[in-house]
């Protein structure tokens, strides 16, 4: 199994750990610390990003060249947009879909998810295409793309219920970090992301990477 799959598997197992938090149902109906998502519907969107893994990783692939992990992002419609925007009110909608269920059935159905994925995810050639909105990637771009989802929003979703955000394995870590830092400097340029980095008293206001 290549480190990115192992990487992948390893992380979303963490994120499970923490969908089933008795926490998460107790505050089910509360609004998260993501602004316009109820807890439920957070940890949906969380739990996405694993459920439709082996959907996506058992249709045909794509046709098309894949593109570049920046330049997908670089490229998102929902960079920028606003809460109200079709794109992001549509990610939320899927969210509240995949939670409908309740809590236990999101814990279950993640589960099942990635027993599919022990299997599926070793035998998938690492070079192979999914798509991914209207970008073609490679898998092992897909997969990192899924580490940025599943570390942030589990951090969101451990804050909304006010238990510790799970441990992540380090080589998540330090993929997220680095395609952040990228897409940090892609958006403000280097200099302000090395001054945030190593100079406080010059430090630009934000280098978020979104």
């Amino acid at each position: 199994m290549t480190l990115i799959c192992q990487t992948y598997l390893d992380t979303a197992t963490a994120a499970a750990v923490l969908l089933r938090d008795p926490a998460l149902g107790a505050a089910w109906d509360a609004e998260s610390a993501l602004a316009h998502y109820r807890v439920g519907a957070l940890a949906g969107h969380l739990a996405w990003q694993i459920v439709h893994v082996p959907e996506m990783l058992a249709a045909a692939p794509p046709a098309g060249e894949p593109r570049g992990l920046l330049e997908h992002y670089t490229g998102a419609v929902w960079l920028g947009a606003a809460p109200d925007a079709e794109i992001n009110v549509g990610l939320r909608d899927l969210g509240e879909q995949v939670a409908a269920g309740g809590p236990v059935a999101l814990a279950e159905r993640v589960e099942r998810a990635l027993a599919l994925l022990r299997v599926a995810l070793p035998a998938a050639p690492p070079r192979r295409l999914v798509r991914l909105g209207s970008s073609v990637l490679r898998l092992e771009d897909f997969l990192t793309s899924r580490l940025v989802e599943i570390t942030v929003h589990a951090d969101d979703l451990a804050v909304s219920v006010g238990v510790e955000a799970p441990p992540m394995p380090a080589p998540a870590v330090e993929a997220v970090l680095g395609l952040l830092t990228r897409l940090a400097v892609a958006r403000h340029g280097s200099t302000a992301v090395l001054r945030a980095l190593s100079r406080s008293e010059r430090a630009p206001a934000t280098i978020a990477a979104f």
